[in-house]
């Protein structure tokens, strides 16, 4: 009995890991295909009052859920005069919220979808502070493969074996590179939610983060709960020994010490380098 108990538990960390509700799907299906073009006035959120296209914002804030963590913890940042680098901007959520109070904004979005309703949103604001790379970022330059669902264009991935129905070629260069070839500031923050090509885009940002110790905002992901694991394990020790060892759970307050790895593979990371 000890056995077979085992070996489903086993089993049950090699199934899909469902990344989006059924809520998320229904609020994407309706936006996508009813109010897609429509600009309107965001009622509710970080946003709250900027301009945008895509999304349900402009539904009453009881429709929208109590506040989450990560929003608690974005409307808790001291953003004045600092560059934050937004990678893996989607459709500009934050990259506006970032852009409404931080000095300057660098976003990249590769999926040609999303780039474009994140420029036509940073353009329904009039705002002048942002930069957008329409680039992925990863640990060396070369050519990729998008694969992404439609229907979820937020999930794009550029793992080979990802399970999805569109494929769209993208450049891939590294932060590192993008930065000096292109004389771009440095960053004071970065968040990075990529879809499980995190630890790629870090590598690729090492002598970013060894110069100018940004902090870091990571959301985790994995196509398994085993991946989840492998996958935030390898992010933690990463940041460990890159001097990043002040790491916070954003939806339990907790320290990410050793011992408690395995609590880093559910939502997000804040991270911020801890001088010798």
């Amino acid at each position: 009995m000890h056995f077979a108990r085992s070996s489903n538990l086993a089993n049950a960390d090699d199934l899909p890991f469902q990344h989006y509700s059924l809520r998320h799907r229904a609020v994407a299906w309706i936006s996508r295909r009813l109010f897609d073009r429509i600009a309107y006035t965001v009622r509710h959120g970080l946003i709250r009052g900027m301009q945008r296209r895509g999304g349900l914002g402009w539904t009453p804030a009881l429709l929208s859920g109590p506040h989450t963590r990560e929003e608690m913890f974005w409307r808790d940042q001291p953003l004045g005069g600092l560059v934050v680098y937004d990678v893996g901007a989607f459709h500009g959520i934050l990259t506006l919220f970032f852009a409404s109070r931080a000095a300057r904004v660098v976003a990249y979005e590769p999926n040609q979808m999303n780039h474009a309703r994140l420029i036509e949103n940073i353009r329904l604001n009039n705002l002048s502070n942002v930069e957008v790379r329409k680039l992925a970022l990863g640990s060396q330059a070369r050519s990729g493969t998008l694969l992404y669902d439609p229907s979820m264009a937020g999930g794009g991935s550029l793992n080979p074996d990802a399970a999805v129905q569109v494929s769209q070629p993208v450049e891939i260069t590294t932060l590192d590179y993008d930065i000096t070839v292109n004389a771009l500031p440095a960053p004071d923050f970065i968040k990075i939610d990529v879809e499980g090509w995190e630890l790629e885009a870090l590598r690729g940002a090492q002598a970013t983060l060894d110069a100018h110790h940004p902090a870091l905002f990571l959301e985790m992901h994995g196509e398994t709960v085993r991946e989840k694991k492998r996958k935030s394990s390898e992010i933690v020790a990463f940041l460990r020994k890159a001097g990043y060892t002040d790491i916070q759970h954003i939806e339990t307050g907790t320290a990410i010490v050793p011992g408690n790895d395995a609590l880093a593979r559910e939502g997000h990371l804040y991270c911020r380098y801890t001088p010798k």
